[in-house]
């Protein structure tokens, strides 16, 4: 059942999208070689609370860190740890969710760790970026979720890359996740039809090898199957009243 928001409610959610946007741009500045995740994850915990915020990954269903950290052949749900120390020519995603008035902003962003990158690992980062921009611009009021998935899986595909299909985006609101769920893959003009008042997020997992993956002994952390590198990068929309298609995390 899909909660449809507000413009109210629209623009008390642009409030906590904004401060994520702002967190990724603040922790970009520390991520180099040699600092743990822990530490990345300290210094986002420190800054969202001091704006007042919550950190949504917090104890959400028994995760222990505030933020998500995945680093090379991680796909998503990394868990911070003082053991893991980012090396030159790491890519790592930071996915952040502050809460804010009630109300959430989730992001990510994957980064280079240093300047040794591998002609690769540029690639996929590049082409996973292009690929949410390609989905957002799918968008609109009578547009279909399978429109957002075959955008990311064609320009992922055409470009010798796979799409993870084991997580999708969703729907976000008061509550975390929410319905819809929003596949990276799909069929055009397929899918449930969107319309105002829908709140969601678009984050494509893209796999340099194997679109399969495995979840580690810790029940969170999930690996690409051949241990291949993956990117993510995410955004928070909303469809407002007037039909306007507004990125929340921008």
């Amino acid at each position: 059942m899909i909660a449809l928001k507000s413009d109210q409610e629209i623009n008390a959610m642009r409030v906590a999208g904004k401060l994520a946007a702002e967190t990724l741009i603040m922790i970009g500045k520390h991520i180099k070689p040699g600092i743990s995740t822990l530490e990345l994850n300290d210094i986002v915990h420190d800054f969202t609370v001091s704006r007042g915020a919550i950190c949504a990954p917090l104890n959400y269903r028994g995760f222990p860190k505030s933020i998500c950290t995945s680093v090379n052949e991680v796909i998503c749900h990394g868990i911070p740890n003082a053991k893991h120390i980012l090396k030159d020519g790491d890519i790592i995603n930071v996915d952040v969710t502050p809460i804010v008035d009630g109300f959430h902003g989730d992001a990510s962003v994957t980064f280079f760790v240093g300047s040794n990158i591998s002609a690769t690992a540029r690639k996929l980062v590049k082409i996973t970026e292009e690929c949410l921009n390609l989905a957002i611009a799918t968008v609109r009021v009578g547009s279909r979720i399978g429109d957002i998935g075959h955008a990311i899986q064609e320009h992922a595909h055409k470009n010798g890359f796979t799409v993870v299909r084991d997580f999708v985006g969703h729907g976000i609101g008061r509550v975390f996740h929410e319905d819809p769920q929003v596949p990276h893959y799909g069929e055009p003009g397929k899918g449930l039809r969107l319309e105002p008042g829908m709140t969601f997020t678009i984050e494509p997992m893209i796999n340099s090898g194997d679109f399969r993956s495995k979840v580690l002994k810790d029940k969170w952390t999930a690996v690409t199957l051949d241990n291949s590198l993956s990117a993510q990068f995410e955004h928070t929309l909303a469809i407002r009243s007037d039909g306007i298609v507004e990125i929340l995390t921008r």
